[in-house]
């Protein structure tokens, strides 16, 4: 076959003197807001790609003032559509995290807040049929190779946006979104439990030794008792200092390195995790009770470590799957509602039935969780020229 030159730039860019505009929505789903792209105008080439995502987010800069991010953790997101690549599915997903303060674009991990404006925005460019009520949307995610589940209430063809469904992390309510993420088991490591075990200790180095629980359904995600990484239980959620940062940092690479995988790397997700507890949240300080939540945690992750200021949708179900599995650090008894987990914005709930099998294997029939999620914006961002040049083949 003849050698087929690559593509220098996607065939809908349009030169407007220095500058390309490029086609983009901005949607925001949960928690979390994210610039989305038909995956078609999105630069084949690694390199490429990371630079024409880094100029448009406006990275790295602490204030991302010459891109379309918000200069945060929840808001330095990117989400690519296209065509599914897999039977089952209406259409593939590809989750970039853009970092705001360093040249750096991570697709370690799927957003689980960013999932449900999938959801919306399938409905919106027609990728699925929506004439009904709602939309059942199948969408593949090309982070983790699994295929995962959003229901998105429609009328008049176009997703719904009112409704009395309250996120906390969010003002006011919308229309409900459910995602159910049953089928995303192993999304690094294969497993549900990659180590076999509801618990690993391992011996850290500043720690000593730590129990953990390692479980990978939605992300690959641990989770520590607050205590074992030198914080008060009743203190959680607890905004990190330098000597939390660091000592979560060293819990993150014995696990990476336990499960023989990089370090640095936004997975395996750390998260914190302390028995009920009242507490305020940590943004407006509003009231949290302790029969409200059956658990208290915070997810200090990224690179570089920071504290998700809400909860991902993803951590969320890696958690409640967690605490329905005896013997892990996070495990709450059986009962008749969902797991209630309690975090820096609020409370988010996690439905999810698991079982054991014939074999003693954990079996997960259902993790599902309700977001809300509308568009913002569609339109076009212009982005400087010079900066998109591709790198020649063999160039770095």
């Amino acid at each position: 076959m003849a050698h087929q030159a690559r593509r220098a730039e996607p065939a809908r860019w349009r030169q407007q003197g220095e500058l390309v505009a490029v086609p983009c929505s901005i949607l925001r789903g949960g928690t979390s807001k994210a610039v989305f792209l038909d995956a078609a105008d999105v630069p084949e080439a690694p390199g490429d790609r990371d630079r024409f995502l880094l100029t448009l987010m406006g990275s790295p800069d602490p204030r991302q003032i010459d891109g379309l991010g918000g200069a945060d953790l929840l808001t330095s997101k990117v989400a690519m559509i296209g065509p599914p690549t897999v039977a089952g599915a209406d259409l593939d997903y590809t989750f970039a995290q853009v970092s705001v303060r360093d040249a750096r674009v991570d697709y370690d991990i799927s957003c689980g807040n960013i999932s449900a404006a999938v959801g919306v925005y399938a409905v919106e460019h027609a990728l699925v049929g929506a004439g009904g009520d709602t939309a059942f949307v199948r969408i593949h995610n090309t982070n983790t190779a699994r295929i995962f589940y959003a229901e998105v209430p429609v009328a008049d063809g176009h997703a719904r946006v009112e409704g009395p469904c309250r996120v906390d992390g969010v003002p006011g309510s919308g229309a409900e979104i459910l995602l159910d993420m049953r089928d995303t088991i192993g999304t690094v490591t294969g497993s549900l439990l990659p180590t076999g075990s509801a618990t690993d200790t391992l011996d850290v180095p500043g720690l000593g030794p730590v129990e953990v629980s390692i479980v990978d359904i939605a992300y690959l995600c641990f989770a520590v008792r607050a205590a074992d990484v030198g914080v008060v239980p009743d203190a959680v959620p607890v905004v990190p200092g330098d000597e939390l940062l660091c000592a979560v940092d060293a819990l993150q690479r014995a696990v990476a390195r336990h499960l023989g995988l990089p370090e640095k790397t936004l997975v395996p997700v750390p998260i914190l995790v302390a028995e009920p507890h009242d507490y305020r949240t940590l943004a407006g300080g509003d009231p949290v009770a302790r029969g409200d939540v059956d658990l208290v945690a915070e997810v200090i992750g990224g690179q570089p470590l920071a504290l998700h200021k809400a909860f991902p949708g993803g951590a969320g179900v890696t958690l409640a799957v967690a605490a329905r599995i005896a013997g892990t650090v996070a495990y709450v008894p059986p009962s008749s509602h969902p797991v209630r987990i309690g975090h820096p914005s609020g409370r988010t709930e996690v439905d999810v039935v698991v079982r054991s099998s014939a074999g003693g294997e954990v079996v997960v029939e259902r993790a599902a969780y309700s977001r809300t999620a509308r568009r913002l914006m569609e339109g076009t961002s212009f982005l400087p020229a010079a900066t998109l040049r591709p790198v020649p083949e063999g160039g770095s």
